[in-house]
């Protein structure tokens, strides 16, 4: 078999680091940024924090550097100017303090873990049993259920930490953990955990009713089969009642009320933006309470000056040397820029957005928002689509009254019988308005929804009602039936 060489011509395109940082900056929201920004002051001597805003004034007069190390060919450029030193922070409205900015967190600070570790050095185990419990803690889910079954638990203890112990004297250290707190925490499934914070109750009719059901219908209940759940356990439709008010006054995530730090951080809702209506005007703001001001480090900037001015006389160490100061300057620069090319990114987005709905943003009313997808955006902006996806994803804005997600904003368009444009979430408040409203004993369905929306004008098929009642988390109307 013979080779053959030949040439071809290809045309490739590869993103520059520059470009490469802000992709993954722009996917970041304002904590996942500030988090970014404290890595990489850690990771690049280079970059430092800026102490009075824009920095850099006192070398903007300094001259040039030139390009020096000819066998590398290396160009350090002018490090210390100002342009290498941007103040990214975007002015906004200035009526608007930072002690505006909410923060809203649904969780205490102190992790499930923690609090479980705490209380089991209250029950005097033996070192042993401590440890094994501290395993299976370990093991619990975010919800603070045990997903993992105990044999499996049994092999890493003994894989792990050479510990041999029997499925059987596991789930005994596990009742101890289920009798902690909060109630239902190392439950293996729902029912169990429902069961657990039954056991705590007060001995009521209600509450026995609500355990047998638990105990012996559990999928009866689950599916609403209440006619079923009345004829086999010969209870009235008002006991079943009551039993049910018990069962759902219980917490199936139990581990929710507490967080680790993550769970915390994750659940802790700090606004990306800042849009603000006053005297019928709407002002934009971005969130850079926590976002410092970047810029080169000066003593390198210094150091780079020192060796172009003694360039001739430098030695091959020398060279590596100012290498890699140069690799990092050229590192810290892109950073800022990137960041800079972050915020200006996240600006002109949320600016195409508020133009779009600036109804909407002027009074809050969910009826004015209009019919609006990624593409509407993204011309207005001059932006490629999958960048205005990459900022709608996981950002928060905060008007006047609320908290809203980006995503929010966006919806289909649908139509009228007149032919008006509307958009798809004045439909999903109208399915909303109509579910609150039904008869519990008859719940809507989803053919009787397609009629209420025709009869009000509106153009909508019976699969795309049961597409808008799922995003909105509504279950059929067998499961909405109550007794």
């Amino acid at each position: 078999m013979a080779l053959k060489q030949q040439q071809e011509l290809k045309q490739t395109q590869r993103l520059s680091p520059l470009q490469m940082q802000v992709i993954k900056l722009v996917e970041l929201n304002s904590v996942e940024v500030e988090d970014r920004i404290k890595q990489e002051l850690e990771d690049n001597p280079a970059l430092e924090v800026s102490d009075s805003g824009p920095a850099g004034e006192e070398e903007e007069n300094s001259d040039a550097q030139e390009d020096i190390i000819s066998p590398e060919d290396i160009i350090l450029g002018d490090y210390a100017s100002e342009d290498d030193i941007p103040d990214y922070r975007l002015n906004g409205s200035n009526r608007k303090s930072e002690t505006n900015i909410v923060e809203i967190s649904y969780y205490d600070d102190k992790s499930l873990s923690d609090s479980l570790h705490e209380q089991i050095g209250l029950l005097n185990l033996d070192d042993r049993r401590q440890l094994i419990a501290e395993y299976i803690i370990g093991n619990l889910d975010e919800n603070g259920y045990l997903q993992r079954d105990l044999q499996s638990i049994c092999d890493d203890l003994l894989f792990q930490q050479r510990i041999e112990v029997s499925p059987l004297q596991m789930e005994d250290i596990l009742y101890e953990i289920q009798d902690l707190e909060p109630a239902g925490v190392g439950a293996r499934n729902l029912r169990e955990c429902l069961l657990l914070q039954l056991e705590r109750y007060e001995s009521t009719p209600a509450v026995k009713h609500a355990g047998e059901i638990l105990s012996g219908y559990f999928e009866e209940f689950s599916r609403k089969h209440y006619d079923k759940i009345i004829r086999q356990m010969n209870i009235t439709q008002d006991e079943l009642r009551e039993a049910i008010r018990e069962i759902t006054s219980l917490n199936p995530k139990p581990g929710n009320a507490l967080g680790g730090t993550m769970q915390t951080a994750m659940n802790n809702i700090t606004p990306d933006f800042i849009v603000d209506s006053y005297n019928g005007e709407v002002s934009i703001q971005l969130n850079n309470s926590n976002v410092p001001s970047l810029q080169v480090n000066r003593s390198f900037s210094e150091m780079l000056k020192g060796y172009n001015e003694n360039r001739e006389s430098m030695s091959n160490d020398d060279k590596q040397a100012i290498l890699f100061m140069k690799q990092k300057v050229d590192s810290a620069k892109w950073f800022i820029d990137a960041v800079k090319q972050r915020q200006n990114t996240l600006q002109r987005t949320m600016e195409a957005i508020v133009s779009i709905q600036y109804d909407f943003f002027l009074t809050e009313d969910e009826t004015l928002l209009k019919p609006m997808i990624l593409k509407d955006v993204a011309e207005r902006t001059g932006f490629d689509i999958s960048t205005v996806s990459r900022v709608s994803n996981s950002k928060y804005v905060q008007t006047n009254t609320d908290i809203y997600p980006l995503k929010f904003f966006f919806s289909e368009a649908m139509q009228t019988n007149s032919g008006e444009d509307i958009s798809s979430r004045e439909v999903k408040l109208i399915l909303k308005e109509s579910i609150g409203t039904e008869n519990p004993v008859k719940p809507l369905t989803d053919d009787q929804l397609t009629r209420i929306l025709n009869e009000k004008g509106y153009v909508i098929a019976r699969r795309t009602v049961a597409k808008y009642r799922e995003q909105l988390n509504i279950p059929v109307a067998r499961l909405r039936k109550k007794i």
